[in-house]
């Protein structure tokens, strides 16, 4: 399949004509970036001029704290959305910074592009600003775990959440468990643990990379 027709298959442009997209990318207005794994993607700090979309990979968003913590706000995959939240702020720079926890090949379009595609596709317009409200429920229950949240609690919050996104009690696990618990903030044996708790009281069966909710949590 030639990149500009997976280019093409990602939610945010698969509505847009594709003699457009050829055009854009031949302009560079899409571009494409690849990282290596540990590679910094954006700083702390660095201006955001567009966003990116993963086509392929895995990125991590993550802060260290002023006693060296380091926290892991969350990580994304292909098809996800990097910088959208910020490009139109007033003061678009990333407060955290974006590295890539695998090889990670990224859609850059730039925010011109970005304006336009708002302006002349309501669909677009459409998909943009649940990704970027999606973004903002992930982030803000995030910010709440830190606000000393149980273990339960947090991995209830996460399960409901991502069952809502993904419109399904059986739920794809787009990490693995172990960085699941890094994003909860809890060592790998806790989260199983817990899960195993979950499991002996009928709210959840589950894999590998599967969790099916059984009863509302």
């Amino acid at each position: 399949m030639k990149t500009s027709e997976k280019i093409h298959q990602l939610t945010l442009l698969n509505d847009l004509p594709a003699a457009l997209m050829e055009e854009w990318i031949h302009s560079g207005e899409i571009a494409l970036r690849s990282f290596q794994p540990g590679q910094i993607i954006h700083l702390d700090g660095d201006l955001c001029r567009g966003m990116e979309i993963i086509l392929s990979g895995r990125v991590s968003v993550e802060r260290i704290d002023e006693s060296g913590n380091l926290m892991i706000i969350n990580q994304f995959g292909p098809d996800d959305m990097i910088g959208g939240n910020l490009v139109f702020s007033r003061n678009p720079r990333y407060p955290m910074t974006i590295i890539a926890k695998t090889g990670t090949t990224l859609v850059a379009l730039e925010k011109a592009l970005i304006f336009e595609l708002c302006s002349r596709h309501p669909v677009f317009l459409e998909q943009f600003l649940r990704a970027i409200s999606d973004n903002a429920m992930l982030l803000g229950d995030k910010i709440k775990h830190y606000v000393q949240r149980s273990l339960r609690e947090s991995l209830t919050s996460y399960l409901k959440n991502m069952a809502m996104i993904q419109g399904s009690n059986r739920i794809q696990l787009p990490v693995t468990k172990k960085e699941l618990a890094e994003q909860i903030g809890v060592q790998r044996t806790s989260l199983s643990r817990e899960l195993q708790k979950m499991k002996q009281e009928g709210l959840v069966e589950y894999d590998s990379r599967t969790i099916r909710l059984l009863k509302p949590l």
